[in-house]
């Protein structure tokens, strides 16, 4: 038995006796009976109205849950439904107090996240209204007046977050091209003029609005400038060189030099103005020292000529050239050939280099050739020997594969040019082959020259009986010096039995006789002697012998 059962059956039992106490009373007083019952009845009105006071205030309470209970669970769906959650759910066998008192915590709870959501919405909503005026952008799709869901605020704050991000690269772009902007126009000694530009370069970086249009504008106003200042110093280029060629031509004394040393580094408006100055100043003196500016054009004709291998008939093409009546015209057809043969050397000149390295290849390769017949190469000082013919060996190498690509490139010319390429009014090719030909024949030449000087020292030595003797550096090995060397057979005849005996001794590179006593010869005898010397010369006999000596020639 619940406990307020008990506390009821107990107010019973003390009505109860209440009434009995009174009852006894009244008998003990002598109350009549009619009074009993009025007095009775006022007991029973009494305690009915003190009930049915209780009770309609306790049903008045349960009234009250009731309505609180539900115009919570209506406050709750709508909560549920604004914030998007599941509708809430009541738990079964749960009194009515214990049902409001639930819904009203869940009702707390969700208006409490209700808040947060619509403050966070705010505040994104501030800074998403900061970021558009900085940036002159849409603000972010989301309605106001609802509750935002927790995946529309995640959109929002990455939204925001890449947003940021943006502001910030742009921010960072806007302030590197305004300084380039700021360093365009101080090296264009130029002013701000429009408005967009005074915004740019004078007002508050913090106040620039970076639109994409803005910044589109800021690059167009940065290449604008750029582009004016890579026309300055084109322009100023243009005249530096052209100051540079008329200082050489007009031989401008240093000192004057050095005063245009700072224009000729800078090229800002003040420079370029300097420049153009100057320009004029040496026209006029160009035009006062006429001839030695044309002798010095023509110096430079010259070198483009030996750059571009012209031949003769090209460079006698230009009449100019030969003039003696030192004109403005003549002047003006001297530099526009200067000009024109710079323009072709620069168009061609990956072209013209390459036979250039050929021709000092070549000449270095004749030169090696030349030194490979030179006997004083032997010296090897220093191993100049060893290197020579390594550098001649690689130049056998390289010559070829050069000549195979410079024909390549003269191949594509050619094609592209609808005209032969030419070295000195020759094919290149052409050029080419008979420098080899010239070197094949050189080399023919020189060997016939040697075998017929040969053949020359070989009827010398056997008209006149003489051989010359190089020195050797060493004796081969088991060689007696001369000092132990056999004497010769005094005694011996040219026809005698040992061979040795028969040779004229060569002891120390002299021809020396056999000391035998010979006796006077008769006319006839002489003949006959001579006749059998001039066919012994017909055969010449070569021995190596060991005594250090090269050849002995016996008659």
């Amino acid at each position: 038995m619940r406990r307020s059962d008990i506390h009821a059956a107990e107010s019973v039992e003390c009505l109860n006796r209440a009434l009995n106490r009174l009852k006894d009373i009244w008998e003990e007083i002598g109350i009549p009976e009619d009074q009993r019952l009025q007095r009775t009845d006022v007991v029973r009105k009494h305690i009915k109205g003190l009930l049915d006071m209780m009770i309609a205030e306790e049903d008045s309470l349960r009234k009250r849950l009731m309505s609180s209970i539900k115009s919570c669970r209506k406050e709750l769906d709508v909560l549920c439904s604004e914030l998007q959650l599941s509708p809430f759910e009541e738990d079964v066998g749960r009194t009515m107090l214990q049902l409001e008192k639930d819904i009203r915590s869940r009702l707390e709870v969700m208006m409490k996240q209700k808040s947060q959501r619509v403050k966070e919405l705010k505040t994104l909503s501030k800074q998403d209204r900061e970021l558009c005026d900085v940036m002159c952008s849409v603000p972010f799709c989301i309605d106001m007046d609802t509750v935002p869901s927790l995946e529309q605020l995640d959109s929002y704050r990455s939204y925001l977050k890449d947003l940021t991000k943006e502001k910030d690269r742009r921010h960072g772009e806007f302030v590197g091209i305004k300084r380039q902007i700021i360093v365009c126009m101080e090296e264009l000694d130029q002013l701000p003029d429009t408005s967009f530009e005074r915004d740019v370069v004078c007002e508050d970086e913090e106040a620039f609005c970076l639109s994409n249009d803005n910044i589109a504008a800021l690059q167009l106003l940065l290449g604008q400038l750029e582009d004016r200042k890579t026309e300055n110093e084109l322009v100023c280029n243009s005249y530096r060189s052209k100051i540079q060629e008329l200082w050489e031509r007009l031989q401008v004394l240093q000192e004057e030099r050095e005063g245009m040393s700072d224009h000729m580094v800078q090229s800002r408006k003040k420079n370029m103005d300097a420049l153009e100055t100057e320009c004029r100043r040496l026209d006029e003196l160009k035009i006062k020292n006429m001839k030695n500016v044309i002798e010095a054009i023509r110096t430079e004709v010259a070198l483009f000529w030996e750059s571009c291998y012209y031949s003769l008939e090209q460079r006698r093409a230009f009449t100019p050239y030969y003039d003696v009546d030192y004109t403005v015209e003549l002047l003006n057809l001297h530099e526009a050939e200067l000009l024109s043969l710079k323009k072709h050397y620069q168009d061609h000149r990956e072209l013209f280099e390459g036979v250039t390295r050929w021709q000092e290849s070549w000449t270095l390769f004749l030169q090696l050739e030349k030194k490979v017949t030179d006997p004083s190469r032997f010296n090897n000082r220093g191993g100049n020997l060893l290197k020579e013919e390594k550098q001649r060996a690689d130049l056998q190498k390289s010559l070829p594969k050069l000549e195979k690509s410079l024909k390549a490139q003269i191949d594509l010319w050619e094609e592209e040019q609808y005209r032969e390429f030419l070295v000195n009014g020759q094919r290149f090719l052409q050029y080419v082959e008979e420098q080899w030909e010239l070197l094949r024949l050189e080399k023919e030449r020189e060997k016939n020259e040697r075998q017929l000087k040969k053949n020359q020292q070989i009827e010398h030595d056997l008209m006149y009986g003489t051989a010359q003797q190089t020195p050797s550096k060493r004796r081969l090995a088991g060689t007696p010096t001369p000092g132990k060397a056999r004497k010769l057979n005094a005694t011996s005849s040219i026809y005698g039995s040992t061979p040795n005996s028969t040779l004229r001794s060569a002891f120390r590179g002299t021809m020396c006789q056999s000391p035998v006593l010979r006796l006077p010869m008769s006319a006839s005898k002489v003949s006959s002697a001579l006749t059998i010397c001039v066919q012994a010369q017909r055969i010449t006999f070569f021995i190596f012998y060991f005594y250090g000596l090269k050849i002995i020639t016996i008659f």
